[in-house]
């Protein structure tokens, strides 16, 4: 999955591609450099972030999702939102996915996805953006977010989505330390419920230039984030959320090689 954020203030990347233009030709990028799904997001979730009105999120997007389901008919095309209107007016676009931070803690999101036949990637978050760093506190990290998971899957089918629609993510660096982030992916095997497929979202966060130190390189340097990926893989991913794609695609080609 290649992240394309149509936004001004992203942690990494705000800036980059907010107009059509530029923003059609990072997709076109991502999709020669092997992206099977381009994840496109109109508000900053980094920590600390404040909302925006969905009005103005559903202004940055749209454009942008339109434009890119004219030029690729077949490509996936994920909509990055915590709001069930932005999500809704991306879907009509042209949208398949729902790629929802909040994981399905809203009703009207529930019921827009039960209504609607698109994919859905279903976040573990504490707090929100502007709240989740300030001290995130577990018991049992791993326990909590698996029961979030749990309940969370409980209440999408009693809404009526099929379960087979959903990916896991467990929403690396939103409300977790980096100990948090750590053990989430060390027992990744332990957060998969009823065989559903996980996302990781590792691209450029910050822990990672955290365990670096000294030596942690640029936030353009993929080598960690490909590193950690990898790693990920190996205890189950299925799915990788990435700024940069050409470098873990490569990766993850030779690992499955290897593995053959």
């Amino acid at each position: 999955m290649g992240i394309l954020n149509v936004t001004p203030d992203s942690f990494s990347d705000g800036g980059q591609h907010n107009t059509i233009e530029s923003a059609l030709a990072h997709a076109e990028l991502m999709v020669r450099e092997g992206a099977h799904i381009i994840d496109v997001g109109g508000e900053s979730t980094r920590p600390g972030a404040e909302p925006i009105s969905e009005c103005e999120e559903t202004r940055r997007v749209l454009p942008v999702i339109s434009a890119l389901r004219n030029q690729h008919p077949t490509l996936r095309i994920s909509i990055d939102t915590r709001h069930a209107e932005v999500a809704a007016a991306a879907l009509h676009a042209g949208a398949d996915i729902v790629n929802d931070i909040g994981g399905l803690t809203s009703e009207p999101m529930r019921r827009l996805c039960a209504a609607t036949p698109c994919g859905i990637i279903l976040m573990h978050m504490k707090g929100t953006p502007a709240t989740m760093q300030q001290s995130p506190c577990y018991q049992d990290v791993v326990a909590e977010v698996r029961a979030f998971f749990n309940q969370q899957v409980t209440l999408a089918v009693k809404a009526g989505i099929n379960p087979e629609r959903i990916c896991l993510d467990p929403g690396i660096g939103f409300g977790k330390t980096t100990e948090h982030n750590l053990t989430l992916i060390a027992h990744l095997q332990e957060l998969r419920i009823n065989n559903l497929p996980i996302m990781m979202a590792l691209s450029r966060k910050r822990f990672i230039s955290e365990l670096l130190g000294r030596n942690a390189p640029p936030k353009t340097d993929s080598t960690p984030t490909v590193a950690l990926s990898l790693l990920a893989a190996e205890r189950g991913a299925d799915l990788h959320r990435v700024h940069d794609v050409a470098p873990l695609h490569h990766a993850l080609t030779l690992r499955h090689a290897l593995k053959q």
